[in-house]
């Protein structure tokens, strides 16, 4: 069995872009020295799994690589053009050896290409476009994976991937006469044999050893840190020193890109999108970029962004280039536009193609027509995808819809503030275990986001509500530690009655109640006038105040019942809370800013049935217990009392008013309707009509508030224990008929 050697390449890091290039380069040239060479991505540096010695695979760079023929006859700097320096391209042409051969051949078909040409400066617009049919159709095989690499020449012309600038021109500098220039730095044209610095500028390259006398030259976007210029050193500019290796090898590992860009244009998708790992700019997960930088184009502030992979398996280069050559991550059955579609249909995948990490990247423009490759954060790929739930903001387009919305020229600010807060947050919960935080965060924010568009009649216009979010949204959410969730998935979980529904998000917000649909739009479409959603006003305005909005929305919902003709009280929920919870509630306001924050998006989800029918430690208040019996539907208290089908508890007219009014008096008569009340049902209610029971310290207001909250089962049974059948009620069940009146 050969002996395999492994080389750690501590010049190959996945940042900055020339560093992740250039291992590919390594892999793709030395790939002719030893068919059986690998590599894999270990922790911050490229690793090589080699038949070949080190010494062998260096002295076959040195001595035996013959350089891919990159040129660009259509750029102006490129040697072609009267003005451009011509000295590279000439020594590599006029040279001998036969490592520059297929060089030779493909800067002479450049040169018949350009015969007859004016070369005073370099073509624009159609011409450019002819220049570039023909010279593809001349160059030699070895010389098309740059061409295909560097320019798609699509239906309607040719179109850049962001990797190679506009053609292979960066701004001002051209990497094909750079490259031929520092292939002189490294190959003596004239007997082909590596010069004098090329061995240290190897080792400096690859390997990351020490090696003076580095050369000043431009390395365009590919290292924003070795680009020169202001501030990128200690006086007042710089000037970028590299090895000649770099750059040889940077270029050479671009070409994995040839064949993809080819077979995904033929998609009909123009721009960035037509090349491998390639998507738009969106600001999502990336504090570097506002709000509003997300233009792409030369116009824009940007120019895409790449997502490198990396792989800790080792692969060979054709394995490598044949994902390359793929170059597709779809989000469901379409292909990713931007990077929140790509973490999110990375992550779904739970993997892709071997590769476990992406390295993101940013063309962001630095001056003029430059641009810088930033490197961005690096995305581990989940081995467990937890975050198809996401999916449901993409029902009937919604997310896509507002994202575009809220990019238009004329919309409100606020929209693109809350465009950029939910990208961030989509992008990190694509990439992390959902937790209670988390994504409670995205359901408050989601509320606020209703909330916007809701009161915005241009948003409405455009844009539908938020689409009903599954039952994964509330279990994610749940904290089971948190009385603040708790009591807000209780209110969220309000329902109506079998045909005729009455889901709090109809009251938080002006939708109807059946379909994701603007009650403006619901109402006024055929057939509305049989709706009797659409012949009340469900839509309850709120204040922000919790306290004040929950008496406004049970005010809204007992007078909708009447309305609507309800058969039993709009109060039951999927979900409710226990004593414990509901003393919290009714001590204090400090939890009611979480609540109400929250509440908004958990009336957006499906509430899941709550199976906890526990009563919770705290003893039932029997002051609160009299007007919370009322507030419990029939249906409850026929099974709970072992009632008939007639038994009705009815809630008196005036008593929410009186315990909102937080007036003492009001307060004590609302008590005592509430006591007629349960007596003249048939129950036995403690105390009497002219005592009783008192609120003993709660506030009325907040009780009134409180009346709102569904109970669980096991509380509910708790307060009819304490307020109806405890043996100290035995003395009111003699109480005279006449004080039930």
């Amino acid at each position: 069995m050969t002996e395999r050697h492994t080389h750690v390449l501590r010049g190959c890091t996945p940042s900055p872009l020339a560093s992740y290039l250039k291992g590919l380069g390594l892999l793709r040239v030395l790939t002719a020295c030893d068919p059986s060479l690998k590599a894999a991505w270990i922790g911050e540096h490229l690793q090589l799994d080699s038949a070949e010695s080190a010494a062998t695979l260096r002295a076959y760079l040195l001595d035996h690589y013959m350089p891919t023929p990159i040129l660009a006859p259509w750029n102006g700097g490129s040697g072609f053009f009267e003005k451009d320096n011509k000295t590279a391209p000439q020594a590599i042409l006029t040279s001998e050896t036969p490592r520059f051969a297929a060089y030779r051949e493909s800067l002479g078909v450049a040169e018949q290409s350009l015969r007859g040409m004016d070369r005073s400066a370099s073509p624009k617009d159609q011409a450019k476009t002819q220049l570039l049919t023909r010279v593809r159709g001349l160059l030699p095989d070895v010389a098309l994976d740059w061409f295909d690499a560097a320019i798609l020449l699509a239906g309607d012309g040719a179109k850049f991937p962001p990797l190679l600038g506009t053609g292979g021109i960066d701004g001002r500098l051209d990497f094909t006469n750079n490259f031929m220039q520092r292939l002189l730095d490294l190959i003596d044209p004239s007997t082909g044999h590596a010069t004098k610095k090329s061995s240290a500028w190897l080792d400096l390259a690859i390997f990351g050893c020490p090696a003076p006398g580095q050369d000043k030259f431009k390395i365009g976007q590919f290292s924003p840190s070795q680009v020169g210029g202001p501030n990128s050193s200690t006086g007042y500019t710089s000037e970028g020193r590299i090895s000649p290796w770099d750059f040889i090898l940077m270029l050479e590992g671009a070409l994995a890109f040839a064949a993809a860009a080819v077979r995904r244009g033929d998609q009909g998708r123009g721009g960035v999108l037509s090349f491998p790992f390639t998507v738009r700019t969106t600001a999502a997960g990336n504090g570097a970029i506002g709000h509003t930088d997300w233009k792409d184009g030369k116009d824009g502030m940007t120019r895409g962004e790449l997502w490198m992979p990396l792989w800790s398996h080792y692969a060979s280069y054709n394995e490598i280039r044949s994902v390359f050559s793929e170059g597709r991550v779809a989000l469901g059955t379409r292909p990713t536009r931007d990077a929140l579609d790509f973490i999110r249909a990375i992550h779904r995948l739970g993997g892709y193609r071997g590769i476990d990490r992406f390295q993101r990247y940013n063309f962001l423009r630095r001056n003029g027509k430059a641009f810088l490759a930033t490197p961005l954060e690096r995305v581990q790929i989940s081995t467990n995808p937890q975050s198809a739930w996401l999916d449901d903001l993409d029902q009937d387009g919604w997310l896509d819809s507002f994202r575009q919305f809220s990019r238009g020229a004329n919309t409100a600010r606020r929209f693109a503030v809350l465009r950029k807060q939910l990208e961030d947050a989509l992008f990190e919960l694509a990439g992390n275990d959902p937790t209670p935080a988390r994504v409670q965060a995205l359901l408050v924010l989601l509320g606020e986001i209703q909330f916007a568009i809701a009161h915005s009649a241009k948003a409405r216009e455009v844009l539908r509500p938020i689409p009903r979010l599954s039952e994964a949204w509330v279990l994610h959410a749940d904290d089971p530690d948190s009385p603040t969730f708790r009591i807000a998935r209780a209110l969220a979980g309000l329902r109506g009655e079998d045909g005729k529904p009455l889901p709090l998000r109809a009251q938080l917000f002006p939708v109807h109640p059946r379909i994701n649909a603007w009650t403006e739009t619901a109402c006024t479409s055929k057939g509305a006038h049989n709706d009797l959603s659409c012949r009340v006003r469900l839509h309850t305005p709120t204040s922000g105040d919790l306290e004040n909005d929950l008496i406004a929305l049970l005010n809204r919902r007992l007078w909708l019942a009447e309305r609507l003709a309800f058969k039993d009280k709009p109060l039951q929920s999927a979900a409710g809370i226990d004593l414990d919870d509901l003393d919290l509630f009714l001590r204090g306001r400090d939890i009611d800013r979480d609540i109400a924050a929250l509440l908004p998006g958990l009336a957006l989800c499906h509430i899941p049935f709550a199976p906890d029918r526990t009563a919770g430690k705290h003893r039932a208040a029997i002051g609160f217990a009299l007007p919370a019996l009322l507030m419990v539907s029939d249906a409850t208290l026929r099974r709970r009392l072992d009632a008939g089908d007639e038994f009705h508890l009815p809630i008196p007219s005036g008593l929410i008013a009186r315990l909102a009014s937080n007036n003492p008096a009001q307060a004590r008569r609302a008590m005592e309707s509430a006591w007629r009340r349960l007596r003249a049902s048939g129950l036995n209610p403690i105390g009497s009509a002219r005592h009783p029971p008192e609120l003993l310290g709660l506030s009325p207001r907040r009780v009134a508030a409180a009346l709102l909250i569904p109970l669980t089962y096991g509380a509910t049974s708790a307060l009819l224990r304490a307020a109806i059948f405890p043996e100290a009620s035995a003395a009111a069940s003699h109480e005279p008929a006449q004080d039930d009146a």
